[in-house]
């Protein structure tokens, strides 16, 4: 499935007015089944959905490494209107899975992915505090946006997909992934990397579009990722779990500069 669809578009205010064709972000439900049980649907943007589910399971505290995973592919066994759009995964024999637990109840939509978790109590799991103290130059941090936006190559024919963008203590990028809901481009990226045995992701940083909701800070922290660079500002409650959990914040990283919300100790002036 592609990641972008045409539309008609009546365009007012334009050197050219009228009806014309636009490309827009393409978005379909996923479902995710474990273990042949239904756990969660999201809004996605269709690509990479291996990478998504992987870095979900890794997100969502379900596996710690790539070992824990037998299988992860789409579902051959539905119906057309739902081709493509399940994935079934298999988890080795002594990895301990709480369907109860992670189940969500309530639709997760692509704006919030936090919306659809089952309890409060579910939602504000988090992984142990990082500790590891690698040490970024702002110039190196100040740069990542820029690298991001190079590789966001259906945002710039859409405009409308969040990307994220994993880069290893080297500084060398690991990956970029878009999608409609900036959780899930969290999830592809982790995926991938997982994927690739790139994990876990110390020392690692993530780099993300716009803002940094509370959700991004807790999937980089399954993630083991150490620092969070965002185009946009963080909120409140991500500020709190950050500080929290050893991971350094970054906000507003544009034009030179950023502000660190928690543990600048790790970007050299």
């Amino acid at each position: 499935m592609d990641a972008e669809r045409t539309v008609r578009v009546e365009r007012r205010g334009d050197s050219a007015p009228g009806p014309h064709d636009d490309l827009v972000a393409h978005e379909e439900p996923l479902g995710i089944r474990v273990q042949g049980v239904d756990v969660a649907v999201v809004m996605r943007t269709p690509g990479h959905d291996l990478d998504l589910v992987r870095g979900f399971l890794v997100t969502e505290g379900l596996v710690s490494r790539s070992a824990d995973i037998v299988r992860v592919a789409h579902c051959d066994q539905t119906t057309e209107e739902a081709e493509d759009n399940i994935v079934d995964v298999v988890l080795g024999p002594g990895v301990a899975l709480d369907l109860d637990g992670l189940r969500r109840n309530l639709y997760a939509s692509s704006s919030c992915g936090i919306c659809g978790k089952a309890t409060v109590d579910n939602a504000m799991r988090t992984a142990p505090p990082l500790t590891g103290r690698p040490q970024w130059d702002l110039g190196q941090v100040v740069g990542w946006p820029s690298r991001l936006l190079a590789h966001q190559e259906t945002f710039r024919r859409t405009g409308g997909l969040h990307g994220v963008m994993l880069v290893d203590d080297q500084d060398r990028t690991i990956c970029v992934r878009e999608d409609v809901g900036r959780h899930n481009a969290v999830d592809k990226a982790v995926g991938a990397a997982l994927a690739a045995g790139r994990f876990p992701l110390e020392g690692a940083a993530l780099v993300v579009s716009g803002r940094v909701s509370f959700e991004v800070v807790q999937k980089a922290a399954f993630a083991r990722v150490g620092t969070i660079a965002a185009v946009s500002a963080p909120t409140s409650l991500a500020v709190r779990t950050a500080d929290a959990l050893g991971i350094t914040l970054c906000g507003f990283v544009r034009d030179g500069r950023c502000n660190v919300y928690a543990h600048s100790s790790r970007i050299r002036s």
